[in-house]
Protein backbone atom coordinates (compact mmCIF):
# COMPACT_ATOMS: atom_id res chain seq x y z
CA UNK A 1 0.00 0.00 0.00
CA UNK A 2 1.33 3.62 -0.83
CA UNK A 3 1.75 5.59 1.81
CA UNK A 4 0.17 9.27 1.38
CA UNK A 5 3.16 11.90 0.98
CA UNK A 6 2.94 14.11 3.85
CA UNK A 7 4.67 17.51 3.88
CA UNK A 8 7.73 18.28 6.15
CA UNK A 9 7.27 20.85 8.25
CA UNK A 10 9.47 22.76 7.11
CA UNK A 11 7.86 22.43 3.41
CA UNK A 12 4.26 23.30 4.81
CA UNK A 13 5.59 26.30 6.45
CA UNK A 14 7.54 27.50 3.53
CA UNK A 15 4.01 26.94 1.40
CA UNK A 16 2.35 28.72 4.27
CA UNK A 17 4.74 31.97 3.60
CA UNK A 18 3.86 31.98 0.35
CA UNK A 19 0.58 31.53 0.17
CA UNK A 20 0.11 34.40 2.68
CA UNK A 21 2.84 36.53 0.91
CA UNK A 22 0.43 35.76 -1.98
CA UNK A 23 -2.78 37.03 -0.02
CA UNK A 24 -1.40 40.43 0.98
CA UNK A 25 -0.12 40.43 -2.79
CA UNK A 26 -3.90 40.62 -3.68
CA UNK A 27 -5.05 42.87 -0.95
CA UNK A 28 -2.15 45.25 -1.07
CA UNK A 29 -0.17 45.13 -4.99
CA UNK A 30 -1.99 43.91 -6.87
CA UNK A 31 -4.82 46.92 -7.05
CA UNK A 32 -1.54 49.55 -7.66
CA UNK A 33 -0.78 47.14 -10.26
CA UNK A 34 -4.59 46.78 -11.71
CA UNK A 35 -4.80 50.41 -11.80
CA UNK A 36 -1.42 51.08 -13.52
CA UNK A 37 -2.41 48.84 -16.04
CA UNK A 38 -6.32 50.33 -16.12
CA UNK A 39 -4.69 53.83 -16.71
CA UNK A 40 -5.89 54.58 -20.51
CA UNK A 41 -3.13 55.81 -22.71
CA UNK A 42 -4.27 59.42 -23.66
CA UNK A 43 -3.46 60.08 -27.73
CA UNK A 44 -3.49 63.86 -28.26
CA UNK A 45 -3.00 64.95 -31.30
CA UNK A 46 -1.00 68.29 -32.49
CA UNK A 47 0.22 70.37 -35.21
CA UNK A 48 3.85 71.57 -34.54
CA UNK A 49 3.25 74.83 -34.58
CA UNK A 50 4.29 77.54 -31.24
CA UNK A 51 1.02 77.40 -29.98
CA UNK A 52 1.48 73.90 -28.73
CA UNK A 53 3.97 74.84 -26.27
CA UNK A 54 1.74 74.50 -23.06
CA UNK A 55 1.41 70.81 -24.40
CA UNK A 56 4.87 70.05 -25.26
CA UNK A 57 6.10 72.18 -21.71
CA UNK A 58 3.78 69.76 -19.39
CA UNK A 59 4.53 66.69 -21.27
CA UNK A 60 8.83 67.58 -21.27
CA UNK A 61 8.80 68.92 -17.07
CA UNK A 62 6.90 65.65 -16.67
CA UNK A 63 3.32 67.12 -15.61
CA UNK A 64 1.32 64.36 -16.78
CA UNK A 65 3.27 61.98 -15.44
CA UNK A 66 3.09 63.48 -11.69
CA UNK A 67 -0.74 63.35 -12.25
CA UNK A 68 -0.37 59.52 -13.32
CA UNK A 69 -1.13 59.42 -16.94
CA UNK A 70 0.00 58.00 -19.93
CA UNK A 71 0.41 60.47 -22.98
CA UNK A 72 1.02 60.13 -26.01
CA UNK A 73 1.50 63.77 -28.41
CA UNK A 74 0.67 62.53 -32.18
CA UNK A 75 1.97 64.86 -35.11
CA UNK A 76 -0.18 65.46 -37.70
CA UNK A 77 0.46 67.96 -40.85
CA UNK A 78 -2.56 69.96 -40.42
CA UNK A 79 -4.86 71.20 -38.19
CA UNK A 80 -7.47 69.36 -40.35
CA UNK A 81 -5.93 65.20 -39.84
CA UNK A 82 -5.42 66.48 -36.09
CA UNK A 83 -9.80 66.90 -36.14
CA UNK A 84 -9.99 63.88 -38.52
CA UNK A 85 -7.73 61.31 -36.19
CA UNK A 86 -10.47 63.03 -32.71
CA UNK A 87 -13.49 61.90 -35.14
CA UNK A 88 -11.96 58.56 -36.21
CA UNK A 89 -11.23 57.73 -32.60
CA UNK A 90 -7.26 57.45 -33.24
CA UNK A 91 -6.59 60.64 -31.15
CA UNK A 92 -8.71 61.22 -27.84
CA UNK A 93 -8.00 64.94 -27.99
CA UNK A 94 -6.42 68.22 -29.77
CA UNK A 95 -3.24 70.65 -28.22
CA UNK A 96 -3.44 73.91 -28.11
CA UNK A 97 -2.80 75.59 -32.25
CA UNK A 98 -5.76 72.59 -33.69
CA UNK A 99 -8.01 75.63 -35.83
CA UNK A 100 -10.92 76.41 -34.06
CA UNK A 101 -12.81 76.11 -37.31
CA UNK A 102 -11.50 73.06 -38.01
CA UNK A 103 -12.58 71.41 -34.65
CA UNK A 104 -15.85 72.73 -35.48
CA UNK A 105 -16.56 71.16 -38.91
CA UNK A 106 -15.98 68.01 -37.07
CA UNK A 107 -18.02 68.76 -34.53
CA UNK A 108 -20.90 69.89 -36.94
CA UNK A 109 -20.18 66.22 -38.31
CA UNK A 110 -20.49 64.39 -35.33
CA UNK A 111 -22.45 66.27 -32.54
CA UNK A 112 -21.26 66.17 -28.94
CA UNK A 113 -17.42 65.49 -29.96
CA UNK A 114 -15.42 67.91 -29.08
CA UNK A 115 -15.01 69.59 -25.59
CA UNK A 116 -12.52 72.88 -25.84
CA UNK A 117 -10.44 73.28 -22.58
CA UNK A 118 -7.99 75.60 -23.80
CA UNK A 119 -8.14 77.89 -26.53
CA UNK A 120 -5.14 80.54 -27.40
CA UNK A 121 -6.76 83.67 -28.24
CA UNK A 122 -4.60 86.54 -30.34
CA UNK A 123 -4.98 89.73 -31.69
CA UNK A 124 -2.30 92.97 -32.58
CA UNK A 125 -0.84 93.12 -29.39
CA UNK A 126 -0.42 88.49 -29.22
CA UNK A 127 0.40 88.03 -32.55
CA UNK A 128 -0.24 85.00 -34.70
CA UNK A 129 -1.79 85.79 -37.54
CA UNK A 130 -0.36 87.98 -40.12
CA UNK A 131 -0.05 89.31 -44.13
CA UNK A 132 3.58 89.09 -44.88
CA UNK A 133 4.90 90.44 -48.13
CA UNK A 134 8.18 90.63 -50.18
CA UNK A 135 10.35 93.09 -48.80
CA UNK A 136 10.99 95.17 -51.16
CA UNK A 137 7.31 94.68 -51.75
CA UNK A 138 5.48 98.39 -52.46
CA UNK A 139 2.26 97.50 -50.71
CA UNK A 140 1.66 99.56 -47.90
CA UNK A 141 -2.13 98.61 -46.90
CA UNK A 142 -3.90 95.82 -47.52
CA UNK A 143 -5.97 97.10 -50.65
CA UNK A 144 -2.54 97.52 -52.54
CA UNK A 145 -3.16 93.42 -52.46
CA UNK A 146 -5.67 94.33 -55.30
CA UNK A 147 -5.47 91.62 -58.36
CA UNK A 148 -2.57 89.77 -56.52
CA UNK A 149 -1.68 86.40 -55.85
CA UNK A 150 -2.14 85.61 -51.92
CA UNK A 151 -0.85 82.46 -50.05
CA UNK A 152 -2.47 80.65 -47.84
CA UNK A 153 -2.18 77.76 -45.35
CA UNK A 154 -4.07 74.47 -46.33
CA UNK A 155 -7.39 73.89 -45.32
CA UNK A 156 -10.85 75.75 -44.95
CA UNK A 157 -10.05 77.88 -41.67
CA UNK A 158 -7.13 79.15 -43.40
CA UNK A 159 -8.41 79.87 -46.55
CA UNK A 160 -11.52 81.11 -45.54
CA UNK A 161 -10.06 83.47 -43.25
CA UNK A 162 -7.68 84.65 -46.07
CA UNK A 163 -10.89 85.46 -48.16
CA UNK A 164 -12.22 87.61 -45.91
CA UNK A 165 -9.66 90.11 -44.91
CA UNK A 166 -8.77 90.69 -48.49
CA UNK A 167 -11.86 91.41 -49.12
CA UNK A 168 -12.80 93.58 -46.19
CA UNK A 169 -9.50 94.70 -46.81
CA UNK A 170 -10.40 96.38 -49.81
CA UNK A 171 -8.05 93.80 -51.81
CA UNK A 172 -10.65 93.53 -54.68
CA UNK A 173 -9.76 90.23 -57.07
CA UNK A 174 -6.73 89.48 -55.04
CA UNK A 175 -6.50 85.00 -55.65
CA UNK A 176 -5.69 82.67 -53.08
CA UNK A 177 -3.48 80.12 -52.94
CA UNK A 178 -3.43 77.54 -50.79
CA UNK A 179 0.45 76.57 -49.39
CA UNK A 180 2.19 74.68 -46.88
CA UNK A 181 2.68 77.54 -44.42
CA UNK A 182 6.37 76.15 -43.66
CA UNK A 183 6.75 77.27 -47.88
CA UNK A 184 5.05 80.49 -47.69
CA UNK A 185 9.04 82.59 -47.27
CA UNK A 186 10.40 80.59 -50.02
CA UNK A 187 7.59 81.16 -52.08
CA UNK A 188 7.56 85.00 -51.85
CA UNK A 189 11.02 85.25 -52.00
CA UNK A 190 10.79 82.98 -55.46
CA UNK A 191 7.85 85.94 -57.18
CA UNK A 192 5.37 82.45 -56.94
CA UNK A 193 2.89 85.09 -54.61
CA UNK A 194 2.36 88.75 -53.67
CA UNK A 195 1.94 88.29 -50.05
CA UNK A 196 0.81 85.54 -47.61
CA UNK A 197 -1.98 85.47 -44.71
CA UNK A 198 0.21 83.12 -42.88
CA UNK A 199 1.07 82.08 -39.09
CA UNK A 200 3.90 83.02 -36.40
CA UNK A 201 6.91 82.14 -36.66
CA UNK A 202 6.67 82.44 -40.47
CA UNK A 203 6.50 86.42 -40.40
CA UNK A 204 9.96 86.03 -37.65
CA UNK A 205 11.44 83.45 -40.53
CA UNK A 206 11.01 85.99 -42.62
CA UNK A 207 12.13 89.20 -41.25
CA UNK A 208 15.35 86.93 -39.78
CA UNK A 209 16.29 85.80 -43.16
CA UNK A 210 15.55 89.52 -44.80
CA UNK A 211 13.51 88.27 -47.35
CA UNK A 212 9.72 89.77 -46.14
CA UNK A 213 8.23 92.17 -43.81
CA UNK A 214 5.10 91.74 -42.11
CA UNK A 215 2.46 94.50 -43.89
CA UNK A 216 0.06 93.63 -41.02
CA UNK A 217 -0.11 91.97 -37.84
CA UNK A 218 -3.58 90.63 -36.29
CA UNK A 219 -5.46 90.84 -39.20
CA UNK A 220 -8.61 88.25 -38.13
CA UNK A 221 -9.29 90.37 -35.00
CA UNK A 222 -9.27 93.84 -37.31
CA UNK A 223 -11.49 92.75 -40.48
CA UNK A 224 -13.05 89.56 -38.65
CA UNK A 225 -13.78 90.80 -35.17
CA UNK A 226 -13.59 94.36 -35.85
CA UNK A 227 -11.08 95.55 -32.67
CA UNK A 228 -7.23 94.93 -32.87
CA UNK A 229 -7.64 94.24 -29.58
CA UNK A 230 -10.07 91.45 -29.46
CA UNK A 231 -9.34 87.86 -28.96
CA UNK A 232 -9.29 85.40 -31.72
CA UNK A 233 -9.82 81.85 -30.81
CA UNK A 234 -8.43 80.67 -33.76
CA UNK A 235 -6.59 77.79 -32.33
CA UNK A 236 -7.93 75.13 -29.47
CA UNK A 237 -7.14 71.96 -26.99
CA UNK A 238 -10.30 69.56 -26.71
CA UNK A 239 -11.09 66.29 -25.34
CA UNK A 240 -13.41 63.57 -26.97
CA UNK A 241 -16.59 63.61 -24.86
CA UNK A 242 -16.08 60.04 -25.58
CA UNK A 243 -12.97 60.16 -23.31
CA UNK A 244 -14.48 62.32 -20.91
CA UNK A 245 -17.58 59.95 -20.25
CA UNK A 246 -15.04 56.83 -20.23
CA UNK A 247 -12.56 57.93 -18.04
CA UNK A 248 -14.20 61.15 -16.12
CA UNK A 249 -11.39 61.01 -13.66
CA UNK A 250 -8.42 60.75 -15.89
CA UNK A 251 -9.94 63.64 -18.26
CA UNK A 252 -9.85 66.04 -14.84
CA UNK A 253 -6.64 65.36 -13.78
CA UNK A 254 -5.46 66.06 -17.84
CA UNK A 255 -7.11 69.04 -18.10
CA UNK A 256 -5.44 70.07 -14.37
CA UNK A 257 -1.89 69.04 -15.60
CA UNK A 258 -2.15 70.68 -19.05
CA UNK A 259 -3.40 73.56 -17.23
CA UNK A 260 -0.05 73.44 -15.12
CA UNK A 261 1.81 73.91 -18.66
CA UNK A 262 -0.44 77.12 -19.20
CA UNK A 263 0.55 78.42 -15.64
CA UNK A 264 4.25 77.61 -16.95
CA UNK A 265 4.49 79.36 -20.37
CA UNK A 266 2.73 82.37 -18.67
CA UNK A 267 4.98 82.74 -15.59
CA UNK A 268 8.26 81.20 -17.36
CA UNK A 269 8.17 82.45 -21.10
CA UNK A 270 11.76 82.56 -21.73
CA UNK A 271 12.70 79.02 -20.16
CA UNK A 272 9.49 77.26 -21.97
CA UNK A 273 10.89 78.37 -25.13
CA UNK A 274 13.64 75.96 -25.18
CA UNK A 275 10.05 73.03 -24.91
CA UNK A 276 9.77 74.20 -28.79
CA UNK A 277 12.82 72.44 -30.06
CA UNK A 278 11.50 69.08 -31.66
CA UNK A 279 7.92 69.67 -31.29
CA UNK A 280 7.99 72.16 -33.79
CA UNK A 281 10.76 73.48 -36.63
CA UNK A 282 11.62 76.32 -34.45
CA UNK A 283 15.17 76.27 -32.88
CA UNK A 284 18.26 78.04 -32.78
CA UNK A 285 17.89 81.82 -32.69
CA UNK A 286 14.50 81.71 -34.45
CA UNK A 287 13.50 80.18 -30.40
CA UNK A 288 14.01 83.40 -28.54
CA UNK A 289 12.32 85.51 -31.34
CA UNK A 290 8.55 84.11 -32.34
CA UNK A 291 6.34 85.73 -30.83
CA UNK A 292 4.46 83.17 -27.92
CA UNK A 293 0.56 83.17 -27.90
CA UNK A 294 -1.60 83.70 -25.39
CA UNK A 295 -4.03 81.28 -23.44
CA UNK A 296 -7.25 81.11 -21.67
CA UNK A 297 -8.26 77.57 -19.51
CA UNK A 298 -12.36 76.53 -20.14
CA UNK A 299 -12.77 78.55 -16.23
CA UNK A 300 -11.07 82.06 -17.25
CA UNK A 301 -13.82 82.76 -20.00
CA UNK A 302 -15.94 85.65 -19.70
CA UNK A 303 -19.01 86.54 -21.42
CA UNK A 304 -17.50 88.92 -23.80
CA UNK A 305 -14.44 86.36 -24.35
CA UNK A 306 -17.50 83.64 -25.50
CA UNK A 307 -19.00 86.49 -27.80
CA UNK A 308 -16.43 87.00 -29.64
CA UNK A 309 -15.53 83.23 -30.34
CA UNK A 310 -18.98 82.69 -31.34
CA UNK A 311 -18.45 85.75 -34.04
CA UNK A 312 -15.76 83.99 -35.44
CA UNK A 313 -17.39 80.83 -35.43
CA UNK A 314 -20.92 83.23 -37.15
CA UNK A 315 -18.46 84.15 -40.04
CA UNK A 316 -18.09 80.41 -40.77
CA UNK A 317 -22.08 79.86 -40.40
CA UNK A 318 -22.72 83.15 -43.32
CA UNK A 319 -20.01 81.89 -45.41
CA UNK A 320 -21.82 78.76 -45.79
CA UNK A 321 -18.69 77.06 -44.50
CA UNK A 322 -20.78 75.19 -41.66
CA UNK A 323 -23.66 73.75 -41.93
CA UNK A 324 -25.87 75.61 -39.85
CA UNK A 325 -24.97 77.52 -36.72
CA UNK A 326 -22.61 76.16 -34.03
CA UNK A 327 -22.79 77.80 -30.46
CA UNK A 328 -18.90 77.95 -28.67
CA UNK A 329 -20.70 77.49 -25.09
CA UNK A 330 -21.99 74.06 -26.04
CA UNK A 331 -18.74 73.14 -26.69
CA UNK A 332 -16.85 74.43 -23.90
CA UNK A 333 -15.43 71.75 -21.37
CA UNK A 334 -17.42 72.43 -17.65
CA UNK A 335 -15.00 70.39 -15.59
Amino acid sequence: MTTPHIPSPSTASRRKVLQTGAAMLGALGMPAIVRAQAAPKIRIGYWPIAAGLPFYAAIELGYFKEAGLDVEPLKFAGAQQVMEAVLSGRSDGTANGTGSANIAIGELAQPGTFKIFCANPSNVKNVLDEVIVPVASPAKVMADLKGKRVGSGPGIQNVTLAKTILERGGATGASVVELPIGQHVAALAAGQIDAAYTLEPTGTIGRMNGTTRVLEAGVISRYVLGDNMAPWFGGSASLSSDFIKKNPDAAKKFVAAYGKGVAYVRSKSVEARQYLKGYTPIEGALTGEVPLAAYMMYNEFKPGDVAHFQKFFDLFSEKGIFSSRLMVDSMLYKG
